[in-house]
């Protein structure tokens, strides 16, 4: 199935899938466990960086090799490209779903780079997700305020042809200084401008019942990054002072446990939604 027809099915259901970002090996196989275990459909994403540091073919045959062996529904998504190029590339190489990220771009600009990648990915049958508002990125300032109003959200899907729009309703990328809260009114209204599958970007360290209502309101996809980071490393962290082991195959088992389990949390608290 594809994950634009995935998304179509969650709707009439009012449910989300997670999708969660991995660097290697380990954390694609924690992913993947966590999904395999709960017997549930996930996608897995890939930044520009993530690609850099593997190589497309090897990203690509991973991801597609390790969701055979563990014999989940999955999707493989390239998140936050800004690079037309790169989405060429990574729809040739097999890519499920891609998202052009112009949002800090002039709105006619992330429109007509929308469009354009949308006419791109409709001969490999790709989904297309696009950003439309102020979602702070890593670095970036949690002060501004530029929300996803509805109107130009039903503007945009029209006029770019979008599959999924990640909608800025007060999630940020990264750790946040204080709890963040979500405009789930502002949320409620897009989702009824606009049939687009709506992403929530920025899913780590947002409370659980805010994540539930934002499902309920019309979210389609959670973004989760800084959470698995996290924890793999401060798990490695804790577990290599106590072992004089070199063998990196038993090093690495703790924070991939760690992995699992924070993602099958997140997947039941979803489910619960």
């Amino acid at each position: 199935m594809k994950l634009q027809d995935k998304f179509k099915e969650l709707d009439k259901k009012n449910r989300a899938l997670l999708a969660v970002n991995f660097y290697n090996f380990e954390t694609l196989s924690a992913i993947l466990r966590a999904a395999a275990s709960l017997q549930q459909p996930i996608i897995l994403q890939t930044t520009k960086r993530t690609i850099e540091y593997l190589g497309l073919e090897v990203t690509t045959s991973l991801a597609r090799a390790a969701t055979q062996q563990y014999g989940v529904e999955a999707w493989l998504h390239l998140d936050h490209a800004q690079d037309i190029d790169l989405i060429k590339r990574a729809l040739d190489a097999g890519y499920d779903s891609v998202m052009i990220d112009a949002s800090e771009q002039p709105i006619e600009e992330n429109r007509k780079l929308s469009r354009q990648v949308v006419e791109m990915a409709r001969p490999y049958g790709a989904n297309v997700e696009a950003e439309l508002g102020y979602i702070a990125k890593l670095g970036q300032s949690k002060e501004e305020v530029a929300f996803t109003q509805p109107g130009e959200a039903k503007t945009f899907v029209e006029a770019t042809g979008i599959d999924a729009l990640a909608v800025a309703i007060g999630s940020a990328h990264g750790f946040y200084d204080r709890e963040p809260e979500l405009d789930i009114d502002l949320l409620a209204n897009i989702h009824k401008a606009t049939p687009a599958a709506l992403v929530l970007h920025g899913g780590s360290g947002i409370p659980d019942k805010q994540i539930q209502e934002a499902v309920q309101n019309g979210i389609r996809k959670i973004n989760l990054a800084t959470e698995v980071k996290n924890g793999f490393m401060s798990t490695l962290r804790e577990e290599l002072p106590k072992s004089d082991e070199i063998d990196l195959r038993k090093v690495f088992p703790p924070a991939i446990a760690h992995v699992e389990q924070l993602l099958k949390n997140k997947i039941e608290m979803l489910n619960q939604a």
